[in-house]
């Protein structure tokens, strides 16, 4: 009988691309997660993976367990924070600093779920550009900052005391509207520059820096015609078909896979930061501060 055990293990070799991986995220040997791969294997009568390729990928039978597995692991990710949060009698007031691009994807599910647990819990979260909330945070004012990690992206280095947690991984996509099919699935930066452009503002600098400099160096220049530091305004102007724009991954995918925007890969740029998770050490809300990160992780994981 299947355990959530073998599908833990199915899922990150998966997610993974190849058992070395996966062995390493999870702490067993290569040989163990082979073997626990084998024995799902034998107990469903059916092969899940395609063997004798250079990373790992699911048979159709896989594919179907996988998309099955993820969610029956999310769920139980779920319960387990509903019922840690419940026990931990959650009270006080603690403010979460974020960017409005990451804060509507992470923020609402999780909030939600600790408020209706914890009644004497208030949880106000502050939108706002990386280097303000820095500022806040620095002064007291923001108990914790998600963001993207801040000597990269702002050139500005946490003083001591400051705890990191690292939350996931985030890229930024070029995107256009599903109903536009004339454009190519890839093309290079000078040919982007020969497109309309819907140009997101403020929260990454960056990538913006890069982006520029990459435009600078093909001798080219940005079609910008419309321009935001608002994600959900600029999401519904690209399906519109106005014009393309790079956005954060998170914020898109949903729109990627039902088919109303379409994914464009740059030949000669890719962007990954780390989205991380900041807070004092000597927090006065320290229950409330890793409480909420572990149901954020566990969120993020799922």
């Amino acid at each position: 009988m299947m355990n959530l055990y073998q599908l833990t293990t199915f899922v990150t070799v998966i997610s993974e691309g190849s058992m070395t991986a996966a062995a390493d995220k999870l702490f067993l040997t290569q040989p163990a997660v082979s073997q626990q791969i084998r024995n799902l294997e034998e107990e469903l009568g059916v092969e899940l993976l395609v063997r004798g390729v250079r990373q790992i990928k699911a048979t159709p039978q896989g594919e179907i367990l996988y998309e099955h597995a993820r969610k029956i692991l999310n769920h139980v990710q779920q319960a387990e924070i509903a019922i840690k949060s419940m026990g931990a009698e959650l009270k006080g007031n603690v403010v979460i600093g974020t960017l409005n691009s990451l804060g509507l994807h992470m923020m609402s599910p999780i909030i939600g779920r600790l408020l209706r647990h914890n009644p004497d819990l208030m949880v106000k979260v502050e939108y706002n550009k990386g280097e303000e909330l820095l500022t806040q945070f620095n002064n007291g004012l923001v108990d914790v900052v998600i963001l993207p990690e801040v000597t990269k992206e702002f050139k500005i280095t946490m003083g001591d005391g400051v705890e990191s947690k690292f939350l996931n991984k985030e890229e930024m996509w070029l995107v256009s509207s599903g109903k536009d099919s004339n454009i190519p699935q890839q093309i290079s930066i000078s040919e982007l520059c020969e497109y309309p452009i819907v140009h997101f503002t403020g929260e990454y600098p960056a990538f913006d820096n890069i982006l520029n400099q990459k435009i600078k160096s093909s001798g080219k220049k940005l079609n910008v015609i419309f321009e935001s530091s608002n994600v959900g305004t600029l999401k519904r102007v690209v399906e519109t078909g106005i014009g393309l724009g790079f956005l954060p991954a998170h914020s898109v995918k949903k729109q990627v896979r039902s088919g109303r925007m379409n994914r464009i890969h740059v030949k000669d740029l890719s962007y990954e930061m780390d989205l991380v998770y900041y807070y004092k050490r000597n927090s006065q809300s320290k229950v409330l501060v890793e409480t909420f990160y572990q149901a954020l992780s566990q969120q993020e994981k799922g």
